[in-house]
């Protein structure tokens, strides 16, 4: 994913979380891996990941849609139950398709694409979304915070002359999840994100986002 993950000085103030910034990248099945780099190919950790077991991988792909192409991809692992490919807006219009946002793995209804490899192509028939927005957590920071998994919540951050909040942030509730904010590119550089940055949680929203005044960074 080249997940720049924004690490900072870990804030005693149990609402601010880190913040990662999440490129364009792919999952795959092991059919697929097979397909694009050839049979008996293992995935190669480039970087591991925040979440735990999740990495970076030296493998890339090429994504080619009906007007345009992106190139270097990367690949996360590990292989999963069904590919998926995650993109931001403006790179869903290079590529010339229109991507729905969505949670990670609910694919009905989305678009596919081609996707070329050293070893090989496959024609995707779906698979491509706009991730919501979604804060991973563990059971013990949801108490603290006095949230539940599948709320949606406002996150506030403070950029560099962009502070934004964000509607419609996910919570994401599991054991072994350490707390971070996904955003992807475009999100990230809306908000005039740098790496160190966190985000202020608010309350939990119907989606109706509200202006407020984030403090400095210490």
């Amino acid at each position: 994913m080249e997940e720049q993950a924004h690490r900072g000085e870990q804030d005693t103030a149990p609402a601010r979380i880190p913040v990662a910034i999440s490129a364009r990248h792919v999952h795959l099945t092991a059919a697929t891996v097979a397909a694009l780099f050839g049979a008996g190919h293992a995935l190669r950790v480039h970087t591991a990941l925040a979440q735990p077991g999740q990495f970076a991988a030296e493998d890339t792909v090429t994504l080619i849609g009906p007007r345009g192409r992106l190139e270097a991809v990367r690949v996360v692992g590990p292989e999963r139950s069904a590919n998926q490919i995650e993109l931001s807006r403006s790179d869903a219009i290079l590529l010339g398709i229109e991507v729905p946002v969505r949670e990670s793995g609910a694919l009905l209804g989305t678009p596919g694409l081609r996707l070329e490899g050293p070893g090989g192509a496959v024609e995707l028939e779906h698979g491509a979304i706009c991730a919501q927005r979604h804060i991973h957590m563990s059971p013990a920071d949801a108490d603290v915070l006095g949230l539940r998994d599948g709320e949606q919540v406002e996150v506030g951050v403070s950029g560099h002359g962009r502070s934004l909040v964000f509607g419609d942030v996910r919570v994401r509730v599991a054991p072994d999840y350490r707390l971070e904010l996904h955003l992807d590119t475009d999100e990230g550089n809306a908000a005039g994100l740098h790496p160190g940055d966190q985000g202020l949680l608010l309350t939990p929203t119907a989606g109706v986002a509200r202006v407020m005044r984030v403090p400095p960074p210490p």
